[in-house]
């Protein structure tokens, strides 16, 4: 046996397979790497990190997305995040910032404001610090939509749907609703954005915009609606009995549960609450699944195939959980890498191991199985 045989069958066996029914990774796996993304973005306002998030959550999509409607949200988001930033500067330079500064750039004409208003400021003076705070505060923010973004792109709303347990069925058509309408939304622009183009009109400007956002937002609503009734009409979130004492049990358990979960996550992202917040989201979590697991006895339909939790989709989730909990200890242990200083301005430097670690997010693009459009282009090739 020659070295390249023995290296060619080596890169098949290493090679991630192809994504089948029975293999494709749950919608779960990728919900929990594009939140861990989102955590580790969440704890720093450094622009090089963010911009490497952002990279690690693109390259991701670009490797493991499919060709399904859903899988194009990611440029939405993206434009989004960009919107977003923009929107965070024009509010600094209008209202100002309690940032002071010592570097001006221009004056505003000042709006004088009633002594009710007292602490308000309308134009006035705009200098450089102010505007650095409000870009790395857009930044930070853009890359918490765009890791999102990330997760609708690369998880199936009715592959999730279907990984809910028994006791949140009842809630499952407004969960349907929820998460296929942004998806619709974007495949109607870009179906009515070529219908456009093929007629010789416009696609660009606001008169475009205002033409094609009725019947976007009307085309995804009833899309989604026309989901749920389908699964209305075949019986979806049918309950059994149960006893009232069971039934209060899971109401208790699940709706404090809930609470822990909100309020660790809170603590989580926050910076002052990374004590607090690891403890309660243990409980919180836990506390939820019990209740779920008893509100799932009132459940009493069968799950058809299934989605179940291989090595690779704990490697998936994991990695995102890696990234977060490194940056949340990089943030304990060195702050001033994480948060570049603003006043004085001094520029941001790229913290060497906490972007090691932040590259950790790129291992679902060697590990999830691959779409089938990508290992017929691989195999040509």
């Amino acid at each position: 046996m020659t070295r390249s045989t023995r290296a060619a069958r080596l890169h098949r066996a290493l090679r991630a397979p192809e994504a089948t029914r029975s293999n494709a990774l749950p919608a779960g796996a990728w919900w929990l790497w594009a939140l861990g993304l989102a955590t580790a973005a969440s704890r720093t306002s450094n622009p090089l990190l963010l911009g490497l998030l952002v990279g690690v959550a693109g390259y991701v999509v670009a490797a493991r997305r499919t060709d399904a409607p859903w899988a194009r949200s990611y440029g939405a988001f993206l434009k989004l995040g960009l919107f977003v930033v923009a929107v965070r500067l024009v509010f600094s330079v209008l209202l100002g910032s309690p940032v002071p500064g010592t570097h001006p750039l221009f004056t505003l004409p000042e709006v004088p404001v009633p002594d009710w208003a007292r602490g308000v400021r309308i134009g006035g003076r705009v200098t450089g610090e102010q505007v650095v705070f409000a870009l790395y505060d857009g930044a930070r923010l853009a890359t918490l939509l765009i890791c999102v973004g990330a997760a609708n792109s690369l998880a199936n709303p009715a592959r999730l749907l279907k990984s809910l347990p028994g006791a949140l069925y009842e809630a499952g058509v407004a969960v349907v609703v929820a998460m296929t309408f942004a998806p619709n939304m974007v495949a109607d622009v870009v179906r009515l954005r070529t219908a456009r183009r093929l007629r010789g009109r416009p696609t660009g400007g606001i008169r475009a915009v205002l033409q094609i956002g009725l019947p976007v937002l009307e085309g995804a609503l009833e899309r989604s609606v026309a989901v749920a009734a389908s699964m209305d009409a075949r019986g979806y979130g049918r309950t059994a009995q149960v006893p009232p004492a069971v039934r209060r049990t899971t109401n208790v358990l699940t709706l404090g549960g809930l609470l822990g979960v909100c309020a660790g996550t809170y603590g989580l992202l926050a910076a002052q609450g990374a004590l607090y917040g690891l403890p309660l989201l243990v409980v919180g979590l836990a506390a939820a699944m019990a209740g779920l697991r008893l509100g799932g006895r009132r459940s009493v339909r069968t799950r058809y195939r299934p989605d179940r939790w291989g090595a690779r989709a704990w490697l998936v989730a994991c990695s995102g959980a890696v990234v977060a909990a490194a940056m949340i200890w990089a943030g304990a242990a060195g702050p001033r890498a994480l948060h570049p200083g603003v006043v004085p301005l001094t520029a941001p430097v790229l913290p060497l191991w906490p972007a090691a670690a932040v590259l950790i997010g790129l291992l679902p693009a060697a590990v999830a199985p691959l779409p089938p459009s990508l290992t017929g282009s691989e195999e040509q090739s």
